[in-house]
């Protein structure tokens, strides 16, 4: 067991989510001024009025998907679930820790997070992005955002990613194991990994997002030891632009053609349930593969906050603060930086 004295602020990063029908509109409003989302010539003058159009337009054609999933996002209540969970795991670890939730995009915003943390009076903070995957419009807007707001003298540490963890990985194998145990063949089902897609403008700048992806579906089919046959698709597109594909409607016309009939889907950049799995999947495409005589729909539950995947969050912190000693594959794994490294690459 490792003693700290010291008291380590965890912050957990997520984008947020309206809590509320009537926070719809404002929250996409806040998403598309963010300028890692939205950025183009003379954008500073531009932004606000194409994201005051595109968040009016955009709030009534997700309306439904919150109207189904009880009128609102449930992502800061299992984030904060993750925070608690996290926080006793590291207690139980001999870390005196204290969690703070920072939302891109809706309460409780970055700034509330930074008092939360002052009023704590932590000795170090920890930077913790529930994005597996690194991508400039998710982890890095977060994290520009916190650097944007946070003056406090203290050692901060940043972990990039951990997509590539062993213990997030069993998280992940557990939960599709659970789904393909719902078929009465669980290996006649086709696995369709679905991520969040971003506009192609985005990796053609370098965005390491898709890459992390492939190799993420990779590492769960090597770690799962599945003999099913797989596919990777996108979902949530906005707007007229490129973002990539294909995309998960195009991905169950496609199975229907092939007569694929069992179809256990993955979300597989997201670690807890929120519309884009309540809604999107659960709801819209299950609906959706059922017309097209798919005959078992089956979604992989969130990570939420399974005991393993909060170890797996227990040792990506503590392994960031040096509190273990990881092999050099494992800090690569964890996508940990320190503060003195950003500085060091600055």
């Amino acid at each position: 067991m490792a003693k700290t004295t010291r008291r380590v602020g965890i912050v957990l990063f997520q984008l947020g989510g309206p809590d509320t029908l009537e926070a719809i509109e404002p929250f996409l409003y806040n998403l598309f001024c963010d300028p890692d989302i939205i950025d183009f010539p003379f954008a500073r003058i531009g932004r606000k009025p194409l994201a005051k159009l595109i968040s009016t337009t955009r709030a009534r054609k997700v309306q439904h998907h919150y109207a189904t999933i009880g009128g609102g996002s449930p992502i800061r209540r299992f984030t904060e679930q993750q925070a608690r969970a996290l926080e006793a795991e590291l207690t139980h670890a001999g870390v005196d820790a204290r969690w703070f939730v920072a939302m891109r995009y809706w309460h409780p915003f970055t700034g509330e997070a930074i008092e939360q943390l002052r009023a704590a009076e932590c000795d170090e903070v920890v930077l913790l992005p529930l994005y597996p995957q690194y991508s400039s419009t998710t982890t890095g807007s977060s994290l520009n955002e916190w650097r944007r707001l946070f003056r406090e003298d203290m050692p901060v540490y940043e972990v990039d990613h951990f997509y590539q963890h062993p213990v997030y990985l069993d998280a992940m194998v557990e939960k599709i194991e659970e789904a393909l145990g719902r078929f009465s063949v669980p290996e006649r089902a086709e696995i369709v990994f679905s991520a969040h897609s971003v506009p192609m403008s985005v990796i053609e700048k370098g965005d390491p997002y898709q890459r992390q992806i492939e190799e993420t579906v990779r590492l769960l089919m090597e770690r799962g030891e599945w003999r099913n046959r797989h596919r990777l698709c996108y979902q949530s597109k906005v707007g007229a632009s490129k973002w990539l594909r294909p995309s998960l409607h195009q991905s169950l016309h496609q199975l229907a053609a092939e007569r694929v009939r069992e179809v256990c889907v993955v979300p597989v950049a997201f670690v807890s349930d929120h519309v884009e799995t309540l809604g999107e999947i659960d709801h819209e495409a299950r609906e959706e593969a059922r017309r097209l005589g798919i005959t078992q729909f089956e979604m992989s539950s969130g990570l939420n906050d399974s005991p393993k995947f909060i170890r797996a969050l227990g040792r990506i912190v503590m392994e960031a603060m040096g509190m273990t000693v990881p092999s050099c594959a494992a800090i690569r794994g964890a996508g940990i930086v320190t503060s003195s490294a950003l500085v060091a690459a600055d």
